[in-house]
Protein backbone atom coordinates (compact mmCIF):
# COMPACT_ATOMS: atom_id res chain seq x y z
CA UNK A 1 0.00 0.00 0.00
CA UNK A 2 1.32 3.63 -1.07
CA UNK A 3 1.98 5.97 1.22
CA UNK A 4 -0.79 8.21 -0.15
CA UNK A 5 -3.05 5.62 0.64
CA UNK A 6 -2.13 5.17 4.51
CA UNK A 7 -2.43 8.51 4.76
CA UNK A 8 -6.23 8.60 3.27
CA UNK A 9 -7.08 4.75 4.99
CA UNK A 10 -5.96 6.93 8.51
CA UNK A 11 -8.27 10.06 7.90
CA UNK A 12 -10.85 7.92 7.15
CA UNK A 13 -10.26 5.91 10.35
CA UNK A 14 -9.70 9.46 12.12
CA UNK A 15 -12.80 10.93 10.38
CA UNK A 16 -15.00 7.74 11.63
CA UNK A 17 -13.50 7.71 15.30
CA UNK A 18 -14.73 11.72 15.25
CA UNK A 19 -18.38 11.07 14.18
CA UNK A 20 -18.37 8.46 16.62
CA UNK A 21 -17.70 10.37 19.43
CA UNK A 22 -20.00 12.94 18.47
CA UNK A 23 -22.53 10.21 18.05
CA UNK A 24 -22.22 7.90 20.88
CA UNK A 25 -20.17 9.73 23.63
CA UNK A 26 -21.72 13.45 23.26
CA UNK A 27 -24.94 12.39 23.46
CA UNK A 28 -24.84 9.50 26.82
CA UNK A 29 -22.73 12.58 28.05
CA UNK A 30 -25.89 14.68 27.71
CA UNK A 31 -27.94 12.23 29.36
CA UNK A 32 -26.05 12.14 32.06
CA UNK A 33 -28.52 15.10 33.70
CA UNK A 34 -29.04 15.96 37.41
CA UNK A 35 -32.50 17.38 38.74
CA UNK A 36 -32.72 18.49 42.38
CA UNK A 37 -36.52 18.59 44.24
CA UNK A 38 -37.56 20.05 46.96
CA UNK A 39 -39.91 17.86 49.20
CA UNK A 40 -41.20 17.34 52.62
CA UNK A 41 -39.22 15.11 55.31
CA UNK A 42 -40.72 12.25 53.95
CA UNK A 43 -42.29 8.78 55.70
CA UNK A 44 -41.22 5.57 54.25
CA UNK A 45 -44.52 5.63 51.70
CA UNK A 46 -43.08 8.50 49.95
CA UNK A 47 -39.53 6.90 49.85
CA UNK A 48 -41.06 4.33 48.00
CA UNK A 49 -42.94 6.48 45.59
CA UNK A 50 -40.23 8.65 44.76
CA UNK A 51 -38.07 5.18 44.88
CA UNK A 52 -40.04 4.29 41.92
CA UNK A 53 -39.94 7.62 39.93
CA UNK A 54 -36.17 8.04 40.07
CA UNK A 55 -35.41 4.61 38.57
CA UNK A 56 -37.88 5.36 35.80
CA UNK A 57 -36.13 8.92 35.55
CA UNK A 58 -32.73 6.90 36.03
CA UNK A 59 -33.14 4.47 33.45
CA UNK A 60 -35.81 5.74 30.76
CA UNK A 61 -34.18 9.33 30.81
CA UNK A 62 -30.78 9.19 31.43
CA UNK A 63 -31.83 12.03 34.92
CA UNK A 64 -30.43 11.55 38.13
CA UNK A 65 -33.26 12.78 41.04
CA UNK A 66 -31.66 14.50 44.02
CA UNK A 67 -33.71 15.31 46.68
CA UNK A 68 -33.51 18.23 49.31
CA UNK A 69 -36.11 17.45 52.22
CA UNK A 70 -37.64 20.75 54.10
CA UNK A 71 -39.75 20.62 57.53
CA UNK A 72 -41.78 23.74 56.90
CA UNK A 73 -44.24 24.06 54.19
CA UNK A 74 -42.57 28.04 53.62
CA UNK A 75 -39.58 26.61 52.35
CA UNK A 76 -39.74 24.82 49.46
CA UNK A 77 -41.00 27.45 47.18
CA UNK A 78 -38.63 29.68 48.59
CA UNK A 79 -35.70 27.45 47.52
CA UNK A 80 -37.33 27.39 44.17
CA UNK A 81 -37.43 30.93 43.53
CA UNK A 82 -33.97 31.32 44.77
CA UNK A 83 -32.81 28.60 43.19
CA UNK A 84 -31.60 26.43 45.43
CA UNK A 85 -33.76 23.51 43.40
CA UNK A 86 -34.75 22.73 40.54
CA UNK A 87 -38.08 21.73 41.03
CA UNK A 88 -40.52 21.00 43.97
CA UNK A 89 -43.13 18.75 44.63
CA UNK A 90 -45.08 18.94 47.93
CA UNK A 91 -47.99 21.17 47.46
CA UNK A 92 -51.74 21.04 45.51
CA UNK A 93 -52.73 24.19 43.36
CA UNK A 94 -54.44 26.50 45.90
CA UNK A 95 -51.17 26.27 47.95
CA UNK A 96 -49.11 27.40 45.25
CA UNK A 97 -51.92 30.58 43.92
CA UNK A 98 -51.93 31.79 47.23
CA UNK A 99 -47.81 31.85 47.79
CA UNK A 100 -47.56 33.35 44.05
CA UNK A 101 -50.51 35.54 44.95
CA UNK A 102 -48.46 37.30 48.40
CA UNK A 103 -44.88 36.78 47.58
CA UNK A 104 -45.46 38.14 43.76
CA UNK A 105 -43.38 34.75 42.56
CA UNK A 106 -44.27 33.33 38.74
CA UNK A 107 -44.01 29.40 39.86
CA UNK A 108 -45.80 27.41 38.02
CA UNK A 109 -47.53 23.78 37.83
CA UNK A 110 -45.64 21.44 35.64
CA UNK A 111 -47.66 18.24 36.09
CA UNK A 112 -49.87 16.73 38.47
CA UNK A 113 -48.91 14.05 41.12
CA UNK A 114 -51.60 12.30 43.39
CA UNK A 115 -54.65 13.86 45.34
CA UNK A 116 -55.28 12.74 49.16
CA UNK A 117 -59.12 13.52 49.99
CA UNK A 118 -59.97 14.78 53.13
CA UNK A 119 -62.82 13.39 55.24
CA UNK A 120 -65.56 14.59 57.39
CA UNK A 121 -65.73 12.58 60.99
CA UNK A 122 -68.32 11.86 63.68
CA UNK A 123 -68.30 10.42 66.89
CA UNK A 124 -71.85 11.10 67.33
CA UNK A 125 -73.13 10.12 63.65
CA UNK A 126 -72.91 7.78 61.12
CA UNK A 127 -74.12 9.60 58.28
CA UNK A 128 -74.08 13.24 57.44
CA UNK A 129 -78.56 12.76 56.88
CA UNK A 130 -77.78 12.75 60.66
CA UNK A 131 -76.68 16.09 61.45
CA UNK A 132 -79.24 18.14 63.78
CA UNK A 133 -80.21 22.44 63.71
CA UNK A 134 -77.89 24.29 64.89
CA UNK A 135 -74.70 21.58 65.64
CA UNK A 136 -71.38 22.50 65.56
CA UNK A 137 -68.76 21.47 63.22
CA UNK A 138 -65.14 21.96 62.71
CA UNK A 139 -63.01 23.28 60.03
CA UNK A 140 -59.35 24.40 59.54
CA UNK A 141 -59.32 27.85 59.73
CA UNK A 142 -56.36 28.89 57.16
CA UNK A 143 -57.49 29.61 53.74
CA UNK A 144 -56.70 26.93 51.53
CA UNK A 145 -57.79 24.00 53.81
CA UNK A 146 -61.17 26.11 54.90
CA UNK A 147 -62.23 26.76 51.71
CA UNK A 148 -61.81 23.04 51.20
CA UNK A 149 -63.81 21.88 53.77
CA UNK A 150 -66.39 24.33 52.97
CA UNK A 151 -66.32 22.16 49.65
CA UNK A 152 -66.70 19.17 51.75
CA UNK A 153 -69.63 20.37 53.54
CA UNK A 154 -71.18 21.33 50.02
CA UNK A 155 -70.56 18.46 48.47
CA UNK A 156 -72.21 16.54 51.39
CA UNK A 157 -75.29 18.66 50.68
CA UNK A 158 -75.00 20.02 54.30
CA UNK A 159 -74.42 23.99 52.71
CA UNK A 160 -74.61 25.94 49.59
CA UNK A 161 -72.32 27.80 48.24
CA UNK A 162 -71.58 31.14 45.96
CA UNK A 163 -71.10 30.22 42.83
CA UNK A 164 -67.41 30.99 41.00
CA UNK A 165 -64.19 29.13 41.39
CA UNK A 166 -61.36 29.92 43.68
CA UNK A 167 -61.37 29.70 47.28
CA UNK A 168 -64.10 29.83 49.72
CA UNK A 169 -64.75 31.41 53.42
CA UNK A 170 -68.06 30.94 55.82
CA UNK A 171 -69.24 34.12 54.29
CA UNK A 172 -69.90 32.65 50.91
CA UNK A 173 -72.54 30.44 52.63
CA UNK A 174 -75.77 30.97 50.47
CA UNK A 175 -77.82 27.88 52.46
CA UNK A 176 -77.16 26.33 55.57
CA UNK A 177 -80.89 24.59 56.06
CA UNK A 178 -79.78 23.06 59.24
CA UNK A 179 -78.31 26.33 61.09
CA UNK A 180 -75.14 24.55 61.29
CA UNK A 181 -72.28 26.31 63.41
CA UNK A 182 -69.39 26.40 61.10
CA UNK A 183 -66.55 26.65 63.80
CA UNK A 184 -62.40 27.69 62.21
CA UNK A 185 -59.55 26.59 64.03
CA UNK A 186 -55.74 25.32 63.05
CA UNK A 187 -55.85 22.89 61.06
CA UNK A 188 -53.40 20.54 63.51
CA UNK A 189 -56.51 20.79 66.17
CA UNK A 190 -59.01 19.89 64.43
CA UNK A 191 -59.13 16.12 65.46
CA UNK A 192 -58.70 16.76 69.31
CA UNK A 193 -62.15 18.46 68.67
CA UNK A 194 -64.01 15.26 67.66
CA UNK A 195 -65.28 14.77 71.10
CA UNK A 196 -66.67 18.06 71.32
CA UNK A 197 -68.12 19.18 68.12
CA UNK A 198 -70.91 16.78 66.12
CA UNK A 199 -68.81 16.97 62.97
CA UNK A 200 -64.54 17.77 61.71
CA UNK A 201 -62.98 17.84 58.57
CA UNK A 202 -59.52 16.86 59.18
CA UNK A 203 -56.57 17.05 56.61
CA UNK A 204 -55.59 13.35 55.65
CA UNK A 205 -52.10 13.98 57.39
CA UNK A 206 -53.73 14.99 60.81
CA UNK A 207 -56.14 11.89 60.73
CA UNK A 208 -53.53 9.88 60.67
CA UNK A 209 -51.62 11.49 63.35
CA UNK A 210 -54.69 11.32 65.61
CA UNK A 211 -54.97 7.37 64.75
CA UNK A 212 -58.25 7.68 62.52
CA UNK A 213 -58.64 5.38 59.71
CA UNK A 214 -61.04 6.04 56.79
CA UNK A 215 -63.38 3.69 58.23
CA UNK A 216 -63.95 6.31 60.97
CA UNK A 217 -65.02 9.26 58.49
CA UNK A 218 -68.60 9.78 57.70
CA UNK A 219 -67.61 11.50 54.38
CA UNK A 220 -64.77 11.80 51.79
CA UNK A 221 -64.67 14.24 49.73
CA UNK A 222 -65.62 13.33 46.10
CA UNK A 223 -62.98 14.24 42.97
CA UNK A 224 -65.43 16.26 41.19
CA UNK A 225 -64.64 19.57 39.86
CA UNK A 226 -64.56 21.39 43.54
CA UNK A 227 -61.41 19.21 44.36
CA UNK A 228 -59.70 20.09 41.12
CA UNK A 229 -57.64 22.98 43.65
CA UNK A 230 -56.10 20.51 46.00
CA UNK A 231 -54.28 18.18 43.29
CA UNK A 232 -50.65 18.14 43.73
CA UNK A 233 -48.08 18.88 41.58
CA UNK A 234 -44.56 19.58 40.75
CA UNK A 235 -43.88 22.84 40.34
CA UNK A 236 -40.56 24.62 38.41
CA UNK A 237 -40.12 28.72 37.51
CA UNK A 238 -42.58 29.84 34.54
CA UNK A 239 -39.37 30.35 32.54
CA UNK A 240 -38.72 26.69 33.13
CA UNK A 241 -42.12 25.14 32.53
CA UNK A 242 -41.13 23.69 28.95
CA UNK A 243 -37.52 22.49 30.18
CA UNK A 244 -37.45 19.16 28.73
CA UNK A 245 -35.74 17.65 31.30
CA UNK A 246 -37.96 18.74 34.02
CA UNK A 247 -40.87 17.86 31.66
CA UNK A 248 -39.32 13.78 31.88
CA UNK A 249 -39.65 14.33 35.16
CA UNK A 250 -43.10 14.53 35.05
CA UNK A 251 -43.18 11.55 32.95
CA UNK A 252 -41.09 9.60 35.50
CA UNK A 253 -43.84 10.17 37.89
CA UNK A 254 -46.49 9.77 35.67
CA UNK A 255 -46.27 5.92 35.21
CA UNK A 256 -48.19 2.66 35.97
CA UNK A 257 -45.46 1.97 37.76
CA UNK A 258 -45.74 4.82 40.43
CA UNK A 259 -49.67 4.82 40.45
CA UNK A 260 -49.43 1.33 41.74
CA UNK A 261 -46.53 1.89 44.87
CA UNK A 262 -49.26 4.68 45.62
CA UNK A 263 -51.97 1.94 45.85
CA UNK A 264 -49.83 -0.35 47.36
CA UNK A 265 -48.56 2.45 49.87
CA UNK A 266 -51.52 4.77 50.51
CA UNK A 267 -54.56 2.35 49.41
CA UNK A 268 -57.25 4.77 48.93
CA UNK A 269 -56.06 7.67 51.29
CA UNK A 270 -53.72 8.88 48.25
CA UNK A 271 -55.12 8.44 44.70
CA UNK A 272 -52.95 9.24 41.63
CA UNK A 273 -54.70 12.55 40.15
CA UNK A 274 -53.12 12.75 36.54
CA UNK A 275 -55.09 10.73 34.93
CA UNK A 276 -58.31 11.29 37.29
CA UNK A 277 -61.72 13.37 35.47
CA UNK A 278 -62.74 15.85 37.63
CA UNK A 279 -65.62 16.63 36.52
Amino acid sequence: MSKKSKLINSLVLIVILILGYFSFVQPNQQSNKTVTIGIMAANKQDDAVWSQVSKTAKDKYGITLKFKRFTDYSQPNKALDNGDVDLNAFQHYAFLDAYNSKNKTDLTAIGQTFIAPIHLYSQSYKNVSDFQDGDTIVVPNDASNESRALYVLKNAGLIELSTGSGLKTTKDITKNPKNLKIKEISADQTARTLGDAKGVVVNGNYATAAGLSLKDSIYTEPLNKDAKLWINIIAAKAKDKNNKTYQDVVKAFQTKQVKQVIKEQYGDSEQAAWDQHFN
